[in-house]
């Protein structure tokens, strides 16, 4: 039986308590394939009736769910691989046609989301206590650590299968249950089709929820609901901020897992490979068409190679396949909305008013947006200091190494970045000196492995994504003692 019996009508509701189900708001969501407009899916909309059955059902399912041995619960990913492996070919297909995502870079996503199940495999034993000296005579000071409850995920829609598993694989492994709400343009890839295998992979049912609904009805409510004990979100800065404050201002104090905006530099000191770094900074700038929160928004270039590496990174720029996302060879496929081209357009025009000066650029078609690329770009511009989520690039000259550290600085952001330089031990200086969460030495600055840690400084974000950071941020310590012996009282 395929995952996706019919892949343009399957999902078409909610998926609550191990139902799936109609949603009740009586409106409908129309589910389209950014890059040729077809309609994929009609979904009907949930409401907050829907929102807190979905919550009480996690809350009724957690408790023997995290009573399961940990390798019963471990068992549910290794089957939720062996169901990725066998239907790679179908999730791929939806990743492109709902997310406008390259043959390319769904493939990198499909291997992300097995990579993070395999990495929830081994969550279950690796859930640690500790037993601890206490000066009182007789007693015994113990700390068990546990899943908090229920977690709510809040997810995007740029890489929404792998940033929604992100946050869904940890918390079940660790024994909570989930409550995903999905992005609007990605209701099937970022919620439902997750649901539905972690179905096949024999997850009880309420465990795990997906309600696809419209902000006006549920968003707030998703987060001011009582039951969640954690809202892991990804998406703007802007939202975030709004996120935190309702987790801090409902009924119940919240845990939150803010994952935001960014505005990566990848730095290219004097002495870097040039071919090396031109290609780090094409891949870290235009794939998935610069939709990434971790892609090098801004490329910081000394001044001394600024001209050569202009002349290769603009011509490399110019190769790149703009069309349709599901030709292999396609490297720019479609913006995901109307708004994103409107915005990207509106930055453009902007940008040729100013002092920058437009080296690449190329003609619209539909969502389709070629490669813009800006030289003598001020840091302190718009331009320089918007996250673009478009294939736009503006590159920065440096007068030398310590301009450009001060440059990568000079922003709200501090997720991810990079830097360029045959010496080593220079680029770790260098990296160590970025007010970011992650640098990465002589790569692109998009890198997000299940083994290490993920996660920004400043207005990108709070809190650390992936092992033991997130087992740390999906489980609470409790501490137990134990009077062996009676203590004697002041009184």
């Amino acid at each position: 039986m395929s995952l996706i019996a019919n892949p343009w009508h399957d999902f078409t509701g909610q998926f609550i308590a191990g139902r799936w189900c109609a949603g009740s708001s009586g409106k409908v969501l129309d589910d389209h394939n950014p890059y040729d407009g077809a309609l994929l899916t009609r979904i009907s909309l949930a409401n907050q009736t829907d929102l807190d059955l979905a919550y009480r059902s996690a809350a009724s399912a957690q408790r023997d769910w995290a009573a399961l041995l940990p390798a019963d619960r471990a068992a549910v990913f290794l089957r939720a691989v062996t169901i990725l492996d066998a239907r790679q070919g179908e999730i791929i297909d939806w990743l492109i046609r709902e997310s406008g995502s390259t043959r390319t870079k769904a493939q990198i996503e499909w291997g992300a989301v097995r990579a993070t199940m395999l990495a929830a495999a081994s969550m279950p034993a690796r859930v640690q206590g500790r037993i601890l000296p206490v000066d009182i005579p007789g007693k015994e000071s113990r700390v068990y650590r546990k899943p908090l409850g229920v977690v709510g995920v809040i997810s995007p829609w740029n890489w929404p299968m792998h940033l929604s598993n992100r946050s869904i694989a940890p918390a079940l492994a660790l024994g909570n249950a989930v409550v995903v709400k999905p992005a609007d343009d990605t209701p099937v890839t970022g919620g439902l089709l997750l649901g539905k295998l972690y179905e096949e992979a024999g997850l009880p049912p309420g465990v795990l929820n997906v309600v696809v609904g419209d902000v006006a009805d549920i968003g707030d409510a998703f987060t001011l609901h009582p039951i969640p004990k954690f809202i892991s979100f990804t998406g703007s800065t802007r939202v975030g901020r709004h996120i935190g404050g309702l987790a801090m201002s409902g009924p119940t104090l919240k845990r939150v897992g803010l994952e935001l905006g960014g505005n990566a530099p990848c730095v290219v000191l004097d002495d870097a490979d040039l071919e090396r770094a031109v290609q780090g900074a094409t891949v870290g700038r235009f794939l998935h068409q610069g939709q990434i929160c971790m892609s090098s928004n801004r490329i910081i270039v000394d001044t001394s190679i600024h001209d050569r590496f202009v002349e290769a990174f603009v011509e490399r720029a110019r190769q790149l396949k703009v069309g349709d996302p599901n030709d292999s060879d396609t490297v720019i496929g479609p913006l995901i909305n109307s708004r994103q081209l409107e915005g990207a357009l509106s930055r453009i025009e902007a940008a040729k008013q100013s002092a920058a000066q437009l080296v690449l650029d190329g003609r619209v078609d539909g969502r389709l947006l070629p490669p813009h690329i800006f030289i003598d770009v001020a840091n302190e511009s718009p331009l320089a200091q918007s996250e673009h989520f478009s294939p736009i690039a503006p590159v920065i000259r440096a007068r030398d190494e310590a301009h450009a550290l001060e440059l990568a600085n000079a922003t709200e952001f501090g997720l991810s970045s990079s830097v360029f330089t045959r010496d080593e031990a220079r680029g770790v200086r260098f990296a160590q000196q970025i007010e970011a969460g992650m640098t990465h030495v002589n790569d692109i600055s998009v890198n997000d492995d299940p083994s290490n840690l993920f996660g920004g400084e400043k207005n990108s974000g709070l809190g650390r994504f992936n092992s033991d950071w997130i087992i740390a941020e999906l489980t609470t310590d409790h501490w137990v003692s134990i009077q062996h012996a009676p203590r004697p009282y002041p009184f």
